[in-house]
């Protein structure tokens, strides 16, 4: 029977420690990005005429990689938020922030993963693990640290990071200019304004309290629902700049964007901010699946 209960003891610690180490790492973030990141190598593929079979030693390091930096700056992010995140609903149960993981020990695990996903990186192309440093850079020093806490461009500049992953996949197995990556790049970049400026709507007060200069916080809603529906408009002619990806590809992009910016405009008739941010965010996210699973979906051979 004690063997029994010491058994089931030892269960839940294990099943404690994984769900800290998985919220440190913010596991979705990782996840999404993944998505993104697969499709720039996906494509890469596609375009250099390279089989997907023949190369799986190059998708599984470019995978691991890039998973491993994204990790590795997200606990580092955890680290560094561990001052703020306790005055906000959405942050206030993390590991960092509760007690169950010694800080110390998240800033070494994130120093760690990004170390191993940089060398994985490097099993692929040099430009591959570079672009995830610089990922890495821009996430975690100038907007963790730096212009989340100084100014309403955080949103702007973190979306560089959020931006790289379809631009490792690819250069991991192209280093080549090619105009895919770029737009690629400039999907991410676009999409991430106006899906985070929903969800700082949605959580304007707790950044209040928390004293993150987010959009709304500083300069209200009405010029949020602006800047979101600028972003969105931007992202329109994008789309085409794929035309090689064909027609149905062009429809689906096209419906989605129009979609989103009928969507935003409906904000400025709606008197329910917060369910309008809401939407706008959930919609946001179904965008961004559709959009790049579209991607592969259309280059399947």
């Amino acid at each position: 029977m004690a063997d029994v209960v010491e058994e089931v003891k030892t269960t839940k610690i294990q099943s404690g420690v994984l769900k800290d180490v998985l919220a440190v790492v913010k596991i979705g973030i990782v996840n999404s990005n993944l998505i993104t990141t697969f499709t720039g190598l996906w494509l890469a593929l596609h375009f250099t005429g390279k089989g997907f079979l023949s190369n799986l030693h190059t998708v599984f390091f470019a995978l691991i990689g890039s998973a491993l930096v994204i990790a590795g700056s997200c606990a580092l992010n955890n680290f560094i938020d561990r001052d703020i995140d306790h005055l906000m609903e959405r942050t206030k149960s993390r590991p960092t922030v509760s007690g169950s993981v010694e800080p110390k020990r998240v800033l070494w695990f994130g120093v760690l993963l990004v170390a191993i996903g940089t060398f994985s990186l490097l099993m692929t192309t040099v430009t591959a693990a570079i672009i995830g440093l610089i990922g890495m850079v821009t996430y975690v020093f100038l907007y963790t640290m730096w212009s989340k806490r100084s100014n309403t461009l955080n949103t702007v500049i973190g979306s560089i990071s959020g931006a790289v992953p379809p631009v490792i996949g690819w250069t991991a197995v192209d280093d080549g200019f090619h105009i895919v990556p770029v737009i690629l790049f400039l999907l991410m970049f676009l999409w991430q304004p106006p899906h985070f400026l929903a969800l700082a709507m949605k959580r304007c007060e707790e950044y209040r309290a928390a004293g993150i200069p987010m959009l709304p916080v500083v300069h209200g809603f009405a010029m949020t629902k602006r800047q979101i529906v600028i972003w969105i408009v931007a992202l329109l002619p994008l789309p085409f700049y794929l035309f090689s990806l064909g027609v149905p590809f062009l429809v689906i992009a096209t419906l989605l964007n129009v979609g989103w910016l009928a969507l935003g405009l409906a904000g400025f008739k709606m008197k329910d901010d917060m369910k309008w941010a809401k939407w706008m965010f959930i919609y946001s996210l179904n965008y961004l699946t559709i959009l790049f699973v579209t991607m592969v979906i259309v280059t399947i051979d």
